[in-house]
């Protein structure tokens, strides 16, 4: 396999975690940018993988995200899968400067390992933040040094999360709907100091009524995450959840 697959989306219907014009490459060995992570990416990236095996110039694929994909956003995408870069929305990540330093940092928990959990950890000050990094395969991680003293893996994150400090304050957007669920519900029984969920308003009602169904109230959880004026890609979501983090912190907050 040689060269590289863009990928585009064209079109969207309903609730999609990307906006039209969004596009990422991906070659044998890496992926550059985000389409909007989760089963919908990882799926993309196997059919473009495939592209370069079998040497395809140009393919036009719909995806419902639906519960065929596993993801609660409930509208479609549609993709263009292409050897020829058509978009200028690749992601460009940099960190960006603290506007306000607490006297201490606070506890920080990620829990996922994609785009927007490396993006928060570009994002997320050292001093203002003391961060545990959670995912369940090391693989997930990136392979260069970003955060690597923050890393834990743990095969059973919700189980892990009861066992977090009840001041910490929580970033969830793993790969999984089912993860996210579990965690959730695992941190509303712990206990926490701010709790986001990476997600759309559609996602956050389904898990709103199964939460309730499961006995607890879901009303400290914040979802979606980040600051919608900023956009949606991993980088602004980051941006604004940092933002928000550092707005919530008194001063003298300590870890």
């Amino acid at each position: 396999m040689s060269g590289a697959i863009y990928i585009e989306i064209t079109a969207t219907r309903g609730s999609a975690p990307r906006d039209a014009g969004t596009a990422m490459k991906v070659t044998a060995e890496a992926t550059t940018g985000t389409i909007g992570g989760g089963a919908l990416e990882h799926q993309a990236i196997r059919i473009a993988r495939q592209m370069l095996t079998n040497d395809a110039p140009e393919l036009t694929r719909s995806f419902p995200l639906g519960p065929g994909l596993g993801q609660c956003c409930g509208g479609s995408v549609k993709l263009l899968f292409t050897r020829d870069k058509r978009s200028t929305d690749m992601e460009h990540f940099h960190v960006h400067p603290l506007k306000t330093q607490p006297a201490h940092p606070a506890f920080l928990w990620l829990w996922g390992a994609g785009h927007v959990g490396r993006a928060v950890m570009r994002a997320a000050h050292p001093q203002a933040f003391k961060i545990t990094w959670v995912d369940d395969a090391a693989d997930r991680f990136p392979s260069g040094p970003l955060g690597a003293d923050a890393r834990v893996i743990a095969a059973d994150m919700p189980r892990l999360a009861m066992r977090a400090p009840v001041n910490a304050h929580h970033l969830i957007f793993t790969y999984s709907h089912d993860i996210d669920l579990a965690l959730c519900a695992a941190l509303l029984e712990r206990g926490f100091a701010s709790c986001g969920l990476i997600g759309s308003e559609t996602k956050w009602t389904r898990f709103d009524k199964r939460l309730r169904a499961l006995g607890l109230d879901p009303a400290p959880i914040t979802c979606p995450i980040g600051d919608k004026s900023l956009g949606k890609a991993p980088d602004a979501i980051a941006r604004g959840c940092v933002n928000r983090l550092l707005a919530l912190m008194p001063e003298g907050e300590t870890a």
